[in-house]
């Protein structure tokens, strides 16, 4: 019956017995889910959500994403989500469309879009980079060489083969992916750097640093903090090491 199908779509959005109040008394957020279920109780095919959660406050916001999902998977239905907030893109999707200017620079699962992003735009645009400018120096098997002036000298990139020598690139490095230490790490292969904390922030689950090496680059670190302690290990202008493996950076070309 209507009363159940309107009950039911209430409840899917988390508004189970609100249904007989006006709009005027609901937040904003309680509005934007009811044009949502509005939405969901045509039963569609595709289903176009253009920012459909930024109205609610981020713990809700989070915990929407997840119903979301499992409403996605239930239904059958296929959610075309606009969003720019790249967390909650890689979050509730299973394929994502990076666009620039109305053109389509990839699309791909969450993980290959993050992980090898084809250009230096999507890698910039989905989550945080670094980047050094530089030129291929050599070449050899699984693994390319890239001389930098920003990095003070070589760096070391796995590749298969790519790239010519000569060719002016770009070594793209997740803040995750680095390391920071007080010591120089002693594991061979490593692209390693020196520098000095010039800013760093505590963000509870994990600190950003960021690291302002010999040639003046600043370099930003996430550091999960998956010890109990209210004392820094690496404070404001300690000298530091920064390091990764030669796997966990990318080159690009443009």
């Amino acid at each position: 019956t209507q009363r159940k199908r309107v009950a039911e779509a209430l409840e899917m959005v988390r508004l189970g017995g609100l249904g007989a109040r006006k709009p005027h008394q609901l937040s904003g957020g309680q509005r934007q889910r009811v044009a949502l279920a509005r939405a969901l109780i045509r039963r569609p095919k595709v289903l176009l959500l253009d920012e459909p959660l930024s109205a609610l406050d981020r713990k809700l916001r989070s915990e929407t994403q997840f119903e979301l999902m499992n409403l996605q998977y239930e239904l059958g239905t296929t959610f075309v989500f606009v969003t720019h907030d790249q967390d909650e893109a890689m979050a509730l999707s299973t394929r994502i469309a990076v666009m620039n200017r109305g053109q389509v620079l990839q699309v791909g699962a969450p993980a290959e879009i993050y992980e090898f992003p084809q250009s230096r735009f999507v890698a910039d645009f989905v989550g945080t980079t670094n980047f050094f400018a530089g030129t291929v120096c050599a070449n050899a098997e699984g693994h390319v060489t890239v001389r930098c002036e920003e990095a003070g000298g070589d760096l070391l990139v796995d590749d298969i083969g790519r790239f010519t020598v000569g060719q002016q690139v770009w070594v793209a490095v997740r803040p995750e992916k680095v390391q920071v230490r007080k010591q120089p790490a002693t594991e061979p292969g490593l692209n390693q750097l020196p520098g000095m904390v010039w800013e760093l922030g505590y963000l509870g689950d994990r600190s950003t640093y960021r690291i302002k090496t010999a040639t003046g680059k600043l370099v930003t670190v996430f550091a999960q903090n998956d010890q109990r302690t209210a004392d820094w290990a690496i404070d404001w202008s300690d000298e530091v090491y920064i390091s990764w493996r030669a796997d966990a950076a990318i080159v690009l070309s443009s």
